[in-house]
């Protein structure tokens, strides 16, 4: 970009998009709109409306440096410090995972599992009891929250930062105890004894450690390996957590997880004789991607 041209809205997309093109963007376009959004602070669909306009110089820095940083890599979820999950907007940082619309459909899935256990209990039964295993930003906790408003859900991650990350996008969606608590805890060990669930919701580690280092470098570089490396092959958090989940569901409750379609091969491997035959749901590309699991009686 020269300093010396005018430099209006529509040739910073254009000019802007064929740079990121070339520098290995998958949505160039779209990161264009994205970054100059951000740096006006406006929305996407206001970029178009105001193509003959020149933005301040302000801007125009503040957008050229987060371009900079786009093209070397950074993902653009984390330059604008946020990313749209289930049609709301969580805030998300370096300390926790991009959300990605695939684990929306483990949204979708503990909805129906909920709706089915109020159908089957009655109008009279208590709120349902949930627990979001590996919380990160809380997108699915939050999510699942919003639908369910009397539910009572506990998002729980190891890991004190995204929690952070999570108690703040709980307060931007207006959730509060006793329906959203946290707690920090490695899967579900660290709980009271007592606690038991009627569903128990996580999208865990699961990609082994020979697809972790076949990951892009973008993924590899900026987001938190611990909630992507399952173990060496993949599936040991999820058997893990699927040990403890047995002692804390109650007779009638479930386990809904993502999983990857690289583990599907190895479903009965790792879900083993507890469970009862998996229910798997695939992705909008036709892959297996969520697993609903209850126990046998």
């Amino acid at each position: 970009m020269s300093a010396a041209e005018t430099w209006t809205v529509g040739k910073l997309l254009t000019w802007t998009t064929e740079y990121l093109k070339k520098s290995g963007s998958d949505s160039p376009r779209l990161d264009a709109e994205v970054l100059l959004s951000q740096s006006r602070d406006c929305r996407r669909i206001e970029l178009y409306t105001a193509f003959d306009e020149e933005p301040s110089e302000e801007v125009k820095a503040k957008f050229r440096a987060m371009v900079k940083r786009r093209a070397e890599g950074a993902p653009v979820a984390y330059l604008v410090g946020h990313k749209e999950f289930y049609s709301l907007d969580f805030e998300v940082t370096p300390d926790v995972l991009i959300p990605r619309p695939e684990t929306e459909h483990l949204v979708v899935e503990a909805l129906d599992q909920a709706k089915a256990l109020r159908t089957q209990r009655g109008s009279q039964a208590q709120p349902l009891r949930l627990a979001d295993v590996g919380t990160g930003s809380g997108c699915v906790a939050i999510a699942v929250a919003k639908h369910l408003p009397d539910s009572q859900v506990l998002a729980i991650d190891v890991s004190e930062e995204a929690l952070e990350v999570a108690r703040r996008n709980a307060l931007k969606h207006a959730l509060d105890p006793p329906q959203l608590e946290f707690a920090q805890s490695n899967l579900l060990e660290g709980l009271e004894p007592e606690l038991q669930f009627d569903l128990i919701l996580s999208n865990p580690p699961y990609v082994s450690e020979p697809e972790y280092e076949a990951l892009d470098t973008t993924v590899r570089q900026y987001e938190p390996r611990q909630a992507l490396v399952g173990g060496p092959r993949g599936y040991e958090l999820i058997v893990r957590l699927l040990t403890q989940a047995a002692e804390r569901l109650v007779p009638d409750g479930c386990v809904v997880l993502e999983f990857s379609p690289m583990l599907a091969e190895s479903l009965d491997a790792w879900v083993g004789d507890i469970w009862q035959e998996p229910r798997v749901i695939k992705d909008l590309a036709g892959l297996p991607r969520i697993v609903t699991l209850k126990k046998r009686a």
